[in-house]
């Protein structure tokens, strides 16, 4: 069993259109490592020198990681991994 991977639409494109994807236990930080191995391009997207961005919320079971241990939380196999960027925006 392995670490399933909720997608957003606007990284699919990166994905070949996958809205999910799986990935090996370890810690936040290492499933973005291993996602940009096969996903070119997904990690300078979701972090920045090892942190995750400001406008990026991930959630491991459906828990805020920046309430948890941040890029350092640890997966396990039969997680859910959900990756939400920040929308903003609207009419004033």
């Amino acid at each position: 069993m392995a670490v399933k991977v909720r997608i957003p639409t606007p990284l699919q494109k990166l994905t070949q259109g996958k809205e999910e994807v799986e990935a090996a236990a370890g810690t936040v930080i290492d499933l973005v490592k291993e996602l940009d191995g096969r996903y070119a391009g997904i990690a300078e997207r979701i972090s920045d020198g090892g942190k995750i961005r400001r406008f990026v919320n991930i959630y491991v079971n459906e828990e805020d990681i920046r309430f948890l241990q941040a890029e350092l939380t640890p997966v396990k196999d039969g997680d859910s991994v959900s990756i939400v960027p920040a929308i903003a925006g609207g009419c004033p």
